[in-house]
């Protein structure tokens, strides 16, 4: 006979692969829940626990993303995920040091070289753009010359 997993258990072992927001596991754990109030408590319940923290989550979902997007893309793929404005504010301000680092090794790792013409440079401008990259960094790195490290 299969035992039925519980509400709280399925959300406790989906928290222990990775971290979630709290609207994020709502929706995952919503097909299970037998009415609304049930969730709701729950998710309560687990961050009175400490088992769902949203800085937590802010900090890991920054550190995957970071190599791969810029600062603007970042910031509204966590306000979807339903990240509080002041806590976005604070992520804004301490993903600002390093935005020129993680721009430049992103276009180093697709192009690796400077734009030969007009049509490259564009797409290169392009590229960087729809990784959220802004574009004050976006002309540092087309103007930069040296590697950083």
């Amino acid at each position: 006979m299969k035992q039925k997993i519980t509400l709280k258990a399925r959300a406790i072992r989906y928290l222990s692969i990775r971290e979630y927001s709290v609207r994020e596991l709502a929706r995952k754990l919503s097909p299970y829940a037998s009415d609304e109030d049930d969730l709701d408590a729950l998710m309560e319940w687990l961050q009175a626990r400490g088992f769902l923290s949203e800085s937590r989550f802010v900090d890991a979902y920054v550190r995957r993303q970071s190599v791969r997007y810029g600062n603007a893309r970042i910031l509204r793929d966590l306000q979807n995920h339903g990240i509080s404005d002041s806590v976005l504010h604070d992520t804004e301000s301490e993903m600002l040091d390093n935005e020129f680092e993680r721009a430049w090794h992103v276009w180093r790792k697709k192009f690796g070289h400077k734009p030969s013409d007009i049509r490259e440079q564009t797409r290169q401008i392009r590229f960087l753009q729809q990784r959220g990259f802004s574009g004050e960094i976006i002309r540092q790195v087309m103007k930069n010359d040296a590697l950083p490290d």
